[in-house]
C-alpha cells in the first residue's frame, strides 16, 4: 500500500509538471505568434484531444492546439448530447449568484408579500423593457430588484440619471415605462449607474432586459409573466 502511494504521489507529480510545461509552450507561443491576444487568464484541457481552452478578460473562450500554432474562434458542440459546451462554459463564468448582486445599485419595488426574489438589468429606451413590464405587473408576491443599465444611446444614460435621482425612482420608472411620462430633470450621485455597467460588461450582459432570478438562473430578453411565474415557482423551490 505504502509502494502504492509513492507511485500515485510521483505520478501525479509528473502530471503537473507536464501540464506547467505544457502551459507555458502554449502562453510562450501565442505571445509571440499573436501578440495582439489580450492577457491570458487561464489555458485548460478540453475534451478534445489536442484542444485547450484559451480564457481572456475573465470570460472570452478561444480554442487552440497542444503547439499553440492556431487559435479557433467559435463552439464546441457536443453532437451526441446536443450540447453547446462553449456556452455552457461561459455561462458558468458569467454567473451571478443573486446573494451577490450588489442591490444598492438597484432600486426596490415590493408586491404583495415580496417574498420571491427576482433582479432585472434594463435600459429605459428599451422598446422591450417596456412591454416586458408591462406584463410583469401582473406577477404579484414578488420583490423586484431593478438595476439601471443604459446601454442603448446617450440619452438612455440621461433618463437612467433622471430616474435614479428622483424622489422617488420606482414611481418615476413606472411613469415613463407604463405611460410615457418623461422623467423629470434631476441631478444627485449617479456613480450607482457606471458601477452598473462595470457588473454588465464583466458578466456579458450585452441585452436588456435581462433577468436574474434567485437559484441564480439567467434569463436574457423580455419573457410573458406566466414565464415569470414559472422561473419564479422553480427558483423558490
Amino acid at each position: 500500500m505504502k509502494l502504492f502511494k509513492t507511485l500515485l504521489a510521483a505520478l501525479l507529480a509528473l502530471l503537473t509538471l507536464t501540464a506547467g510545461a505544457q502551459e507555458a509552450t502554449l502562453r510562450k507561443n501565442l505571445a509571440k505568434n499573436l501578440p495582439q491576444l489580450p492577457k491570458i487568464d487561464e489555458i485548460t484541457k478540453t475534451q478534445l484531444p489536442g484542444i485547450y481552452e484559451i480564457r481572456v478578460n475573465e470570460s472570452e473562450i478561444y480554442y487552440t492546439d497542444a503547439a499553440g500554432n492556431y487559435l479557433i474562434q467559435g463552439s464546441i458542440i457536443d453532437v451526441r448530447q446536443r450540447r453547446n459546451l462553449t456556452e455552457e462554459r461561459i455561462e458558468k463564468l458569467t454567473a451571478i449568484d443573486f446573494k451577490d448582486l450588489p442591490l444598492k445599485d438597484s432600486f426596490t419595488m415590493v408586491r404583495g408579500n415580496g417574498k420571491r426574489k427576482l433582479a432585472i438589468f434594463v435600459d429605459p429606451n428599451c422598446g422591450y423593457c417596456k412591454r416586458f413590464e408591462r406584463d410583469l405587473v401582473k406577477v404579484d408576491n414578488v420583490t423586484i430588484h431593478t438595476f439601471l443599465y443604459p446601454i442603448l444611446s446617450p440619452d438612455s444614460a440621461e433618463k437612467s440619471k433622471n430616474i435614479w435621482c428622483a424622489s422617488d425612482r420606482s414611481k418615476s420608472w413606472q411613469d415613463w415605462m407604463l405611460n410615457d411620462q418623461v422623467p423629470t430633470a434631476a441631478r444627485c450621485d449617479t456613480a450607482a449607474l457606471e458601477r452598473n455597467l462595470a457588473l454588465g460588461r464583466k458578466h456579458k450582459i450585452t441585452g436588456t432586459p435581462t433577468l436574474f432570478f434567485a437559484d441564480g438562473s439567467r434569463v436574457p430578453g423580455a419573457i410573458s409573466a406566466q414565464q415569470v411565474e414559472q422561473h419564479l415557482a422553480t427558483a423558490t423551490r
